[in-house]
């Protein structure tokens, strides 16, 4: 189960920091994704196991992904907020890419909505 948390409205240049409790499974990566209208769905940010680390382009310099083991945690920390970084934020388990550039998400949560305001 993964149930995310710290969506809310902020003003653009503000900073939120998104929190996904994980449990009842033990996950290779953790990923962030998010929701657009048009039912889009972009890559935020992910983590693997080694704590390797990748972002997506809109959000490179001004995201960190991290996990505390102790707390069964995943945390997206987003600073520099933009008005069109507005959506729903949601984490994923075990992700995959595949070929043509999309992803398989067989593990997610319902998500947290993030509203930037100019």
């Amino acid at each position: 189960q993964l149930v995310e948390s710290g969506g809310g409205s902020v003003q653009a240049g503000g900073s939120l920091t998104l929190s996904c409790v994980v449990s009842g499974h033990t996950f290779r990566n953790n990923a962030w994704f998010r929701q657009v209208p048009g039912d889009n769905r972009e890559f935020v940010a992910l983590i693997n196991s080694d704590a390797s680390r990748m972002y997506g382009d809109f959000v490179k310099g001004r995201t960190t992904i991290s996990r505390d083991n102790t707390k069964n945690t995943v945390y997206l920390q987003m600073n520099s907020l933009k008005p069109e970084d507005t959506g729903l934020y949601y984490c994923a388990g075990d992700v995959q890419k595949v070929v043509g550039g999309g992803w398989l998400l067989p593990y997610k949560g319902q998500g947290t909505h993030i509203t930037v305001s100019s």
